[in-house]
Order: structure tokens, then sequence, then C-alpha cells
């Protein structure tokens, strides 16, 4: 028979491990599943400056593995799969992944979100082939070459910066005429003497043989197109996406209250099926930082304790 867990978490982002840390100190049985690795997508962040505390450059997979290790520091179990199945009504909700059927008497949905996609043609056949959506995975594989990041907010400023750090140009393509990244961040890629700026510009599509050798750009306001080729010598050039996220909670449709995807909670992370709470990015909120989500996994396990009591 399958243990009953007093804790079930699914995802090991910062709301997940945050959780799986509270509810592992609150001495509460807790199972946390994740599907591939720990981290969500601060993982991929090549340094964190706006965590409290952080003064010494530290990047997403030091915070992350500081956080895995304090949760199983305090008891957590954890275990890799792929949910495919929930079923959330009852006293013990029932979890059920390619790997095997986990039983909890609450659940923490923290699945976070994914990068969201252009959808232009060639993007799906380019990637991992010239496209790519994590800076701090492939940037240094594009060593001296020119690098388009596309996208305005922190995570593509951030990340340009970053990419700056291995390519001999970085041009950030942005939509409007204007970033939306934090000020303190728009200073510094401003200052940067290997990062330029197109503005009013997206991409229409992404082209080549094999590998990334051209796309074709167009400007938002003209409604002119340009093509752009690789460097004869380079033979391709890189393309970094981040224009935002998806929610995660495909797994969740029709059972938990969503709007626009984001799951619905009150300011204790309650959704509207009693016993089940969600955490993190997928849920309807103002701000999606690494600091958030922490704080939502705290409050989501504190408040499994006070509902099983």
């Amino acid at each position: 028979m399958n243990k009953t867990y007093d804790v079930i978490i699914i995802g090991a982002g910062p709301a997940g491990l945050s959780a799986a840390l509270y509810a592992g100190r609150a001495r509460l049985s807790t199972l946390l599943i994740e599907k591939e690795r720990e981290g969500g997508q601060i993982v991929t962040t090549s340094e964190v400056e706006n965590y409290p505390g952080n003064i010494e450059h530290e990047s997403g997979q030091t915070l992350i593995a500081r956080m895995s290790d304090q949760a199983t520091k305090f008891g957590a179990e954890k275990v890799f799969d792929t949910i495919t199945e929930l079923t959330l009504e009852g006293d013990v909700k029932v979890i059920k992944g390619a790997k095997g059927e986990y039983h909890g008497k609450t659940v923490i949905v923290a699945t976070g979100a994914f990068p969201r996609k252009l959808g232009c043609p060639g993007e799906a056949e380019f990637t991992g082939k010239g496209v790519s959506y994590c800076a701090t995975c492939d940037a240094a594989f594009f060593e001296d070459f020119e690098v388009y990041v596309v996208g305005g907010g922190n995570s593509a400023v951030e990340e340009a910066m970053f990419c700056a750090k291995y390519a001999r140009k970085v041009t950030i393509l942005n939509r409007t005429e204007a970033l939306t990244a934090e000020k303190a961040i728009q200073e510094k890629v401003f200052a940067h003497p290997k990062v330029e700026i197109a503005w009013n510009t997206e991409v229409v599509e992404l082209k080549g043989d094999g590998i990334l050798t051209s796309m074709t750009l167009r400007d938002t306001v003209s409604g002119e197109t340009r093509e752009v080729e690789a460097d004869e010598e380079d033979g391709t050039f890189g393309v970094f996406i981040f224009i935002g996220f998806v929610p995660n909670t495909a797994l969740v449709e029709g059972k938990l209250t969503t709007e626009r995807g984001y799951i619905v909670t009150d300011e204790d992370m309650r959704t509207n099926i009693p016993g089940v709470f969600a955490a993190g990015d997928l849920r309807k909120k103002t701000l999606r930082q690494v600091v958030t989500a922490a704080a939502d996994g705290a409050i989501a396990a504190t408040m499994c304790e006070h509902y099983l009591a």
C-alpha cells in the first residue's frame, strides 16, 4: 500500500523548494515531485541580484542548490517523475505519474511556467541549432559570434548582458520603442559597449540549412522587412528568445479555477478545492520573482499545516 504523505509538492522551483523546507520543518511528511531538474526558470539565470541578502553575485544554480539542500536537511523526500493525472477531491489526493502513484492529504501545485514561443516559421526547426531560451545554457556556444536577443523585459536585458560575455556583438530586438525592464537594468545595458538595441523590430522568420543562417525582421511601425544573414566566416548566429512565460497548468485545467491559464488563489494560496494549494509563477498575481515564489511556498506549506490540524 502506498504511503500517504501529509504534503505532496508538485514542482521543485523556488516555490516548491521553499514549501518543502517549511513543511519539513513543521514535521510534516513531505514528498517533492519534479519532472526533470530542480530549479525552474531561475536555474538558467547567470546572476541573481534582486534576492534579499544576496551580495555575492550568486547564480540561479547556486541559489537553487542551497534551497534544495535545506529542503533535504529537514526531511523532504524527493522523486523525479512526470505527473500524468491528478485526483484532487476527497481527503486523500491521488497523484499519478509515469513511474508510480502518490497519495497525499494535501497538495501544493508549484509547476511554474515555461518560455513563451515566438510562433514564427523556423523557430521549432532551429531550436538547439541557433535558437535558444537559455543564455546560461547556450551563450558559450556563440563565443565571438553575433547574437540577437528577442524581448525587452528584465530577463531579456539581463541575458543579453550575459551573452555579451561571449559574443562579439549582441543586438536586442525590441518590438516597441521602449524597454520594460527595470530602470537600473536598463542603465547597465545602455552603457554596455557590446550591446545595441533595434527598436520597433520583430522576428518574422528564421531560416537555414541544418543550422540557423538567416532571419527576416520586420519594422513594427513601417511594416518594412529586412534580411539578416550570418557572417560568412561564422556561418551562423544565435537568437535567444525571452518574451515571457506560459503557466504550466494543463494538468489542473478544469479542476482548479484559472484565469488566462493562471491558478486563482486567495492570499493564503488556497485554491477552490480544500487541501489543494498553489504557489509560484503559475498563480495569478502581480509580481513573479524568486522572492515572491519563495514566499508563496512558505505560506502554502504553513496553510497545509493548519489544514491538517
